[in-house]
């Protein structure tokens, strides 16, 4: 189907990442400060960024699961200040 799927796969996690920027610059250009309907994507999309590392850890062999770990290991904690940041770009004057 795609032509490289490895990279595919080890990518998305990043990718995950990024959608969670465009859809808070995206939801919060075009809804209300704290909209539930921007808000509840975010709130699923940090967990799914866990799981999918989870995911590549448990398909990885030998070697290249430590790989997998060192991977999660400095992507989990960037992308939960990335996650923190869009939520409280999202919620926007909302605390106020």
């Amino acid at each position: 189907m795609f032509p490289y799927p490895e990279q595919y796969r080890v990518a998305s996690p990043p990718l995950t990442t990024a959608l969670m920027v465009g859809w808070a610059l995206l939801s919060h250009s075009l809804l209300a400060d704290a909209s539930p309907f921007a808000l509840y994507p975010l709130f699923l999309l940090f967990p799914l960024v866990i799981g999918l590392h989870l995911y590549l850890i448990w398909l990885a062999k030998g070697m290249s699961r430590l790989d997998q770990c060192f991977y999660a290991l400095v992507h989990i904690p960037l992308a939960f200040v990335v996650w923190t940041f869009t939520i409280m770009h999202v919620n926007g004057n909302a605390f106020y």
